[in-house]
């Protein structure tokens, strides 16, 4: 992306060039004030909006971003010089400078797309006019706060540029000390590594006190503690310091920095225009947030794909609430799943109460699966075949199903197998988002008890049996994200969750390794 900005960038300055060193020797190049008229040099050298836009590039690291990605040494080389050359190559390369940052800062250094069009199909939906940009920041009649309102203008993101300072300031104190290599520590143990756990939890904030005492008695207060930590990273809170809790532990403070300034990077990708009310999916840490005014009301497990589905990186509006849903088997599911079964067993789809029919049309001839060959059906002829479960306690999408049509096929619903809520990682879908609470979920989007909608009521409606589309008021915004940092916008507390889907190696490749 930089590289096809930058080709736009040399066309541009090439002309500028000439036009600045004309004017500095007194000439007339154009009959355009500001083409003819250096924006941040004078004959003297740079003005104030030059130092403004200088201070902000050289604190870029602040947001997560590289200051050298915005020249500021040769910047600097330039700062003091008087000669033509020198002050016209500074004022191209300060415009430069301040049309990559406001891009970078608005939509992002990369298209999420450009390097895996399959985990991030439609990621990033706030690209921007560059140009036009440009021309709003020459224009703008107070540059700092100009370049200040680029940022993204979420909680989440603020909140992730916080403790990216703190985290800095951790990392000039040495981080913390790593807890040495040995068998699982659990509340009774003693033993000599114990001390050096709760030295470490002391430094993020998990055990109490600051000075902790170095005792080699693992008690209730530290797997407390341990609880804490395991809880901000996405494991079993078993308060039991095991090979995983270990592994975490002893992540050096610097990965955690990368970790915070990837995630920062995805939240550029976000448009800014959700709103005061809006649902998020977050698939690392497999849970769904409802956010209205800026307080959550409401943050419930999930179930997100499996590593062979990947639940996709998007964003759309929930539409309307289906009650007692039918699940029509997506046709690659039953070529890749369903017709091996069957072969094997030819009244598999009765067992699973799921019906046959010889189209997708309505009205398509039902199909006794018994009677059909399967040894006879390729893949592709399942592709004819509409597989479909109706409404009852075996549906797999349960009671509920909550509906953004989109093109991945992907959506929110219930589910019967309640069991997979209690496991830490929960990739077990072929996609879709299994919500816990489902029945609250319903209720809570069609507008809750103000609009009418009782638990009473929902129980009733699903008690017929009947399958029943009810359409939202208003669209809700719903986000599907891939955030493995979160911080907690009411008690500010870190958290870590694991790449689960390998998406921030990705992008930490993208960010970090060098460019070429």
């Amino acid at each position: 992306m930089r590289d096809r900005r930058r080709r736009w960038l040399v066309s541009v300055f090439a002309g500028a060039a000439v036009v600045l060193a004309l004017a500095f020797l007194g000439g007339r190049a154009s009959q355009d004030p500001r083409a003819a008229s250096p924006f941040w040099v004078t004959a003297e050298g740079p003005n104030a909006k030059a130092s403004i836009l200088r201070a902000v590039l050289a604190a870029a690291d602040t947001q997560g971003l590289d200051p050298k990605d915005y020249a500021v040494d040769e910047i600097g080389r330039l700062w003091e010089m008087k000669d033509a050359g020198s002050l016209t190559r500074l004022e191209a390369l300060l415009t430069t400078a301040l049309e990559n940052y406001s891009s970078d800062m608005t939509e992002g250094r990369h298209q999420p797309r450009d390097f895996d069009a399959q985990a991030f199909p439609t990621a990033c939906d706030c690209e921007i006019d560059r140009p036009a940009m440009l021309e709003r920041a020459l224009a703008a009649p107070d540059l700092g706060a100009f370049l200040e309102s680029l940022a993204p203008p979420f909680d989440e993101y603020r909140l992730l540029r916080d403790k990216l300072a703190e985290y800095r300031a951790l990392a000039a104190r040495n981080g913390w000390p790593a807890v040495p290599p040995g068998g699982k520590l659990k509340p009774g143990d003693r033993d000599p590594r114990v001390g050096a756990v709760r030295r470490r939890l002391a430094v993020t904030g998990e055990w109490p006190a600051a000075d902790p005492a170095d005792d080699d008695a693992f008690d209730g207060t530290l797997a407390a503690a341990v609880m804490r930590f395991q809880r901000h990273h996405g494991l079993d809170p078993d308060g039991v310091v095991g090979t995983a809790t270990l592994a975490a532990l002893d992540v050096p403070v610097e990965d955690r920095i990368r970790q915070l300034i990837v995630n920062m990077e995805t939240w550029r990708w976000v448009g800014r225009d959700r709103g005061d009310w809006w649902i998020t999916v977050n698939i690392p840490s497999f849970r769904l947030t409802a956010v209205r005014g800026g307080k959550v009301e409401m943050s419930v497990a999930v179930v997100v794909g499996d590593e062979a589905h990947m639940t996709p990186v998007f964003n759309d509006r929930i539409r309307y609430v289906e009650f007692n849903p039918y699940w029509n088997v997506p046709v690659s599911i039953a070529r890749k799943e369903f017709l091996p079964r069957l072969r094997k067993d030819p009244a598999y789809l009765q067992k699973q109460h799921i019906r046959m029919f010889k189209g997708w049309e309505a009205g398509a001839d039902e199909v006794d699966s018994t009677a059909v060959d399967w040894t006879a059906v390729s893949p592709d002829d399942m592709g004819r075949y509409r597989l479909r479960q109706d409404p009852g306690p075996d549906n797999a999408l349960g009671h509920f199903a909550f509906a953004f049509p989109n093109a991945f096929g992907v959506y929110l619903h219930d589910t019967p197998a309640r069991g997979l809520f209690e496991l830490p990682r929960r990739t077990f879908s072929h996609g879709c988002i299994r919500v816990a609470r489902a029945h609250e979920l319903a209720a809570y989007v069609l507008g809750g008890e103000e609009k009418g909608w009782t638990q009473a009521k929902l129980d009733e409606m699903l008690a017929t049996g009947k399958n029943r589309s009810v359409t939202l008021e208003r669209p809700l915004p719903v986000y599907i994200l891939y955030n493995t940092a979160v911080v907690d916008r009411e008690d500010g507390a870190m958290s870590f969750f694991s790449d689960v889907y390998g998406r921030d190696a990705l992008l930490e490749k993208a960010i970090f390794e060098p460019k070429r």
